[in-house]
């Protein structure tokens, strides 16, 4: 047997003889030379591997902190004691055979080799079945076999006139995302086109006061249908509030110092308007919030008060609606924040009884459902700890530390990026940092793959269904797998545009897949604001969109394979079905809707709430209703006619 060894010991290193004489009692071992003086121990506790059971052996353990190739032989002297050894898993009274050797070595000695998983316990057995005399053997390292390669495969191509990009976002409402490249004062936006090309395209702006250094993060704080830009940097921040066709920008900075490191967008008050956030490196964070009109008023404290404030991300980590806090710190103060989020935009830190408080150096986190059991769990990304941080949620509000059973420290990388999505459509969520990607086996655990490009901005660039990575000049394409997949599209209309902050459920052949939209991920970039769900084989789906107002929409026999627009309200439980006679445009409106259907003109018509309250009552004339007075919302427009009560939902801007 030919190894490249980690460490060759000499027969003179020879470690201390104590053999254990139970498995209960076996006694722990690590790379070296071990003398036993003799086999009179217990033998395998009622579970015999391959070679059956001696009357008599020797006990020992072995765990490594790390995945690593093991070597054990009792080939030593001229003449070697005639050895058998067995190796197990499990627990003593319940052992689980794994491999064994008789005579594989000199003379009739035995030697084997396995490859040891990180953290796992395994027990080593010498047997008196050939002899009870003495004997040395050893314990040598290898490096495993290097982690398997191209699990997925990206082709990097070259974009012509492309820039350096940091957002991967639908800036033209087409539903397709586009390059997005803003600077001092110019925003660079390659717009998507249908057949995979891009038409680049520069919009002048005033001087920004504060670039987009550190960090950007897009949505519509306004509600007039246009995305909007905040830009983080080392001092300050600045808003780019689009016109409503996003043709023009108009730059408001605030006069404020921060050390802004990630921005965000949320509804952080749940009033329906968009509010915005930025992590403050040396002083407390800060959030800006929308009184209603589009004027974002600067409110720092409440957000965590204390300086190291590096990756923020909003997520329901507790189900109940509302979208938390956490903030991944590093420097100065890196005991992480957990923020639960009470009704109203009300924060409080409970990362201290969570044991999350625990010097962790981080720079950003991925927070998704990576078990599909219906709750968000947490990978904090090592930024220069010496390990990555794997919190499973509980499904109760507390989590429980699986780093070393689940293999992310498989990735031995650091990285200030790390973003969580399913980039095979296997209907699992896949994590990317560190030196690549650990892909998701399906069964709580992850494989590693070092061949995947470093994070940047991350949408569908070529819309095939499969997520790209943006790069500088260049994107790296995800090439297909042959997983079905769907995309979501929320609209809001009494939640904020953008549909930021909602619960996006898919359901497909007992698979149960939730996202949370957000606006700022990892650390830097902006990525889609499409839900996007890998479906592997499922051909049909059930999706469930849980909006921040509380309305609840739900649609069946969903085709894969498709972008699904969602408009809120439009197929939720309102008091009246619908039905097919009437039909309405545009919608959503604004000012005025077209009334089509059977004899309704010069009828009375009733617009009632989402709730059922009557809100308008007017006649159809000239097939028209006048609905500009409506506060924007969800609504059910009923036409009584010689026929019958026709009805029918529209959506007012």
């Amino acid at each position: 047997m030919k190894r490249t060894l980690l460490l060759s010991l000499p027969l003179a290193l020879t470690l201390p003889a104590a053999a254990q004489n139970s498995c209960w009692t076996a006694l722990p071992v690590s790379e070296g030379i071990y003398t036993v003086e003799a086999v009179d121990g217990a033998p395998s506790p009622g579970n015999a591997c391959p070679y059956g059971d001696g009357l008599h052996a020797e006990w020992y353990t072995f765990t490594s902190p790390v995945d690593t190739g093991v070597v054990i032989s009792t080939s030593f002297g001229e003449e070697p004691t005639d050895t058998r050894i067995q190796v197990y898993t499990g627990v003593c009274g319940a052992l689980v055979c794994m491999v064994g050797d008789d005579d594989s070595g000199n003379g009739y000695s035995s030697e084997l080799d396995f490859t040891a998983v990180a953290n796992v316990t395994y027990y080593f057995n010498f047997d008196d079945n050939w002899s009870a005399d003495g004997f040395q053997f050893s314990i040598t390292l290898f490096p495993p076999p290097p982690p398997p390669l191209n699990l997925i495969d990206f082709v990097e191509t070259e974009v012509p006139g492309m820039t350096y990009s940091l957002g991967a976002v639908d800036m033209n409402s087409d539903g397709l995302d586009d390059i997005l490249d803003p600077t001092e004062t110019n925003v660079h936006i390659g717009l998507q086109q249908l057949d995979g090309t891009f038409q680049f395209v520069d919009i002048a702006t005033s001087p920004a006061d504060h670039v987009a250094s550190w960090s950007l993060c897009v949505g519509d704080l306004d509600k007039n249908g246009a995305n909007d830009m905040l830009y983080g940097a080392g001092d300050g921040v600045t808003l780019m509030f689009a016109n409503e066709d996003g043709t023009a920008f108009t730059e408001v900075s605030y006069d404020e110092y921060i050390f802004c490191q990630r921005t965000n967008m949320v509804d952080l008050n749940n009033d329906g308007h968009l509010d915005a956030f930025s992590c403050h490196d040396v002083d407390a964070n800060v959030g800006f919030i929308n009184n209603g009109t589009g004027t974002l008023v600067y409110s720092q404290g409440g957000y965590g008060e204390t300086c190291g404030n590096y990756g923020s991300v909003f997520t329901d980590y507790n189900n109940d609606g509302l979208m938390d806090l956490f903030v991944s710190k590093c420097g100065c103060d890196p005991e992480d924040l957990l923020m639960p989020n009470s009704n109203g935009g009300i924060f409080t830190d409970v990362a201290p009884d969570m044991g999350w408080n625990d010097q962790h150096q981080s720079w950003s986190s991925a927070w998704g459902d990576y078990d599909n059991d219906g709750d968000m769990d947490a990978m904090i990304g090592s930024s220069s700890s010496t390990v990555h941080k794997f919190m499973r949620n509980n499904g109760d509000g507390t989590f429980t530390n699986v780093t070393n059973e689940v293999g992310v420290n498989a990735n031995e990388g650091q990285s200030i990026e790390w973003t969580t999505h399913d980039f095979n459509n296997d209907a699992w969520l896949d994590i990317l940092g560190g030196d690549g990607m650990l892909m998701n086996n399906g069964d709580g655990t992850f494989t590693f793959d070092a061949s995947v490009p470093y994070n940047g901005p991350i949408g569908d660039m070529d819309n095939d269904g499969y997520l790209d990575i943006l790069d500088a000049g260049s994107i790296h394409y995800n090439q297909s797998t042959g997983n079905n997949w769907l995309r979501i599209w929320p609209v809001g209309s009494v939640s904020n545009q953008n549909g930021i902050g909602a619960r996006v459920h898919v359901i497909t052949n007992g698979v149960h897949q939730i996202r949370d939209i957000k606006s700022g991920d990892g650390f830097r970039y902006m990525s889609s604001l499409l839900a996007h769900f890998g479906l592997g084989a499922a051909t049909t789906a059930t999706v469930e969109v849980h909006w921040p107002s509380g309305i609840v929409d739900h649609i069946e026999n969903v085709q894969p394979n498709a972008t699904l627009v969602v408009n809120e309200g439009l197929f939720s439980s309102m008091p009246e079905t619908r039905t097919t006679t009437l039909s309405l445009f545009p919608v959503p409106a604004t000012d005025r809707i077209t009334v089509s259907g059977d004899d309704v003109n010069q009828r009375m018509a009733l617009i009632f709430s989402i709730t059922g309250q009557l809100v308008q009552s007017d006649m159809v004339r000239a097939s028209t209703l006048h609905i500009g007075e409506l506060a924007s919302g969800v609504y059910l427009l009923e036409v009584t006619t010689p026929s019958g009560v026709l009805k029918e939902r529209f959506v007012k801007e």
